[in-house]
This record gives structure tokens, C-alpha cells and sequence, in this order.
């Protein structure tokens, strides 16, 4: 890892299409700004892995649902059945 200080106004190069400019600096935080092909992806490493997460949690929402379906599907099909039979009864 490289660890550069930059002052505000100041600038990195990545390669010959991502410049990245130091905005602000506040406290704790620092504000910058980058500037890089529409092609390269820029997301937050926190907005990344929360979307990992969430679809890791639907997916396994997901999984016992469909080992489930023919056992619903099958109570689906007594319940109805038991609608058809009972006017004849009645």
C-alpha cells in the first residue's frame, strides 16, 4: 500500500486516467474528488459490502423457499381439494 500526504488542492495520478484531487480536509474526515473514465467503477467500499450481504441473506431467504414448494404446493392441493369436496358433502 502506498501512503501518501496531500494537502488540500493537491493531486494523485493512477495510471494515465484516474486523477484523484483533495477537496477539503475537516476533523477526521477527508473530501475528494476523482476524475476517471466512465468505465471505471468508483463505489464505496461500505455501499459494496452491503450489497454483498443483502444478497447474501436473500438468497439464503431464498434457498429453504424453494426446498419448501412441493410441500406447499402439495398442502395447496389438499386445501383445494377440500373446497371441491366439501358442496357435495354439504
Amino acid at each position: 500500500m502506498l501512503v501518501l500526504t496531500r494537502k488540500v488542492g493537491e493531486r494523485i495520478l493512477i495510471g494515465d486516467d484516474v486523477v484523484i484531487t483533495v477537496l477539503d480536509s475537516r476533523g477526521d474526515g477527508v473530501r475528494i474528488g476523482i476524475d476517471a473514465p466512465r468505465g471505471v467503477k468508483i463505489q464505496r467500499e461500505e455501499v459494496v459490502r452491503a450489497v454483498i450481504e443483502a444478497n447474501a441473506e436473500a438468497a439464503a431467504a431464498a434457498a429453504p423457499a424453494s426446498e419448501g414448494s412441493d410441500d406447499a404446493e402439495a398442502r395447496l392441493r389438499a386445501a383445494l381439494g377440500d373446497l371441491r369436496r366439501a358442496p357435495e358433502q354439504g
